[in-house]
């Protein structure tokens, strides 16, 4: 007879995977983990390739890849590298999730910028900052939204 898969408690799954319980249940939610049945004692349990799942979701995700992506490259786990191509479809999958840190990379480059501007607003040697100052010139030189037509306000 097989010997059964150690099963554990979510506490322990969350120990055991640096997931926390709340995310765990929140993945089960979000169809990245199977949700389990509640045993007798009303616990649910956690098998190791449930642990494991879950540590390559935290990866995944500490990688700051979207829910999306994260299902996408499961769904194609479950395919089984054989599966005629899964191996680039998972290379696409990170493509994608490349573009999309690039281009986050250029707009924290952009804040970088704006933020060291700012900052340069205040050397620290006067009697006054002017870093507030500057925020509220910036904050009134924002355009102001067009009015919502009535028909079109949710009431």
């Amino acid at each position: 007879m097989p010997a059964q898969s150690p099963r554990h408690r979510i506490g322990d799954a969350a120990r055991l995977s640096g997931v926390a319980s709340a995310n765990i249940r929140y993945y089960e939610k979000e169809g990245l983990l199977t949700a389990r049945a509640r045993e007798d004692n009303r616990y649910r349990l956690y098998s190791d390739a449930d642990v494991h799942r879950l540590r390559f979701v935290r990866l995944c995700r500490a990688m700051d890849m979207s829910l999306d992506e994260v299902r996408a490259l499961l769904a194609l786990d479950a395919r089984g590298s054989d599966a005629e191509g899964t191996d680039h479809a998972a290379c696409a999958t990170l493509d994608a999730h490349l573009e999309h840190v690039r281009t986050r990379l250029h707009e924290l480059q952009v804040l970088e910028a704006e933020l060291l501007q700012l900052r340069g607003r205040c050397d620290g040697t006067g009697g006054q900052c002017h870093v507030i100052e500057a925020l509220h010139a910036r904050a009134d030189a924002e355009p102001v939204p067009a009015p919502v037509p009535l028909a079109k306000r949710h009431v």
